[in-house]
């Protein structure tokens, strides 16, 4: 994957400042070869934590205001075997901080003699790096790998093994990196992000339906919007916003005796909603979206699955950014049939 020539991003504390006044918004703060969950009450102040960490401004922040929310909602499921990076690089320590994460584990926790030696040679003694890079505080950040929230346990979250490493401000990650953040992987790592309503359709008839009637369903307008999410790196100055838009409803009747409208039960996003509200007068119309259900579901119900493909996109620092792959969100809702009850005179 390409990086990004950081050389033209306003590459400031200041834009750190003012990002951290923005609502809504959650932090990723990880240790070396491990993790942590996002934390919105994460170090805020630009200054070391215990563990050594610049603050959670060295990392990705998301800005969540225009995500879904609720206990309702939930993430996408990529359509295809695609999935946002298990683990990637970005700036994380400054000097000082890094001597306060690194010098503790050289004692009581340390791994051997050999191991501290290496250690110390590579960030002490000048093989490559001397003391640290406290002459260049204030010119650039130590680099260390973050595992995706959600993804600790993937075998994927153990493939940036690099040791930390110094970037200059103003120069590009090493070439051997592919991982190194970008406006690219940021749009990725907030499709991780991005939560949906629930896919609950409203019926009619609502509670009850009978065999061989159309029922219709739709979504509320409200609800099925575009939702985004945007992460940033704010010492970089770089950002990418990623947007899912819903495009259509499939629904799955949940028995193979019944028929759906329209028939492929793919019921496209038309005039800013899915389906069409019933209304009285409708009933003997063919409803735009709905199912009618051929057999009784006796004692018991149908579960009727209903998912929403939202399709997904992102923009970013320096590039229009593109597509990502469409995700799925769906939910199984309990439909009673019943038989049309005559009357014998």
């Amino acid at each position: 994957m390409p990086v990004m020539n950081f050389r033209n991003s306003a590459i400031v504390v200041l834009a750190a400042v003012a990002l951290l006044a923005c609502p809504a918004q959650a932090f990723a703060g990880y240790g070396h070869g491990g993790s942590t969950n996002s934390d919105p009450n994460a170090n805020t102040s630009g200054k070391s934590d215990d563990k050594g960490n610049i603050s959670a401004t060295a990392g990705v922040v998301y800005d969540l205001s225009k995500n879904g929310s609720g206990a309702s909602t939930g993430a996408v499921t990529p359509t295809t075997t695609w999935t946002p990076p298990a683990c990637y690089y970005a700036p994380k320590y400054s000097p000082d901080a890094l001597e306060a994460y690194l010098t503790p584990i050289w004692g009581a926790d340390s791994t051997g003699y050999e191991w501290d030696a290496t250690q110390r040679d590579r960030y002490v003694n000048g093989k490559p790096y001397k003391d640290f890079n406290k002459d260049k505080a204030g010119k650039g950040y130590w680099w260390d790998s973050y595992v995706t929230p959600g993804r600790e346990g993937d075998p994927g979250a153990l493939d940036c093994t690099k040791p930390i490493f110094w970037v200059d401000t103003g120069e590009d990650p090493p070439a051997d990196v592919p991982q190194a953040v970008t406006p690219e992987i940021l749009s990725q790592l907030a499709y991780n992000q991005i939560r949906v309503p629930s896919t609950k359709v409203t019926l009619a008839p609502a509670d009850k339906t009978k065999v061989n009637l159309p029922t219709w369903a739709w979504l509320d307008r409200a609800e099925f919007k575009p939702v985004s999410v945007t992460a940033s790196v704010p010492v970089l100055g770089i950002s990418a916003t990623t947007t899912a838009r819903p495009y259509s409803l499939k629904i799955d009747p949940g028995t193979s005796d019944a028929v759906t409208y329209p028939a492929s039960g793919v019921c496209e996003f038309k005039n800013g909603s899915i389906g069409e509200a019933y209304a009285k007068g409708k009933a003997g119309e063919t409803p735009p979206c709905g199912v009618k259900y051929l057999h009784s579901s006796g004692t018991g119900s149908y579960p009727l699955k209903a998912t929403i493909t939202w399709k997904i996109s992102w923009t970013g620092t320096g590039t229009p950014g593109g597509n990502l792959p469409d995700g799925t969100f769906g939910a199984t809702q309990d439909v009673i049939v019943q038989e049309i009850q005559s009357v014998n005179r």
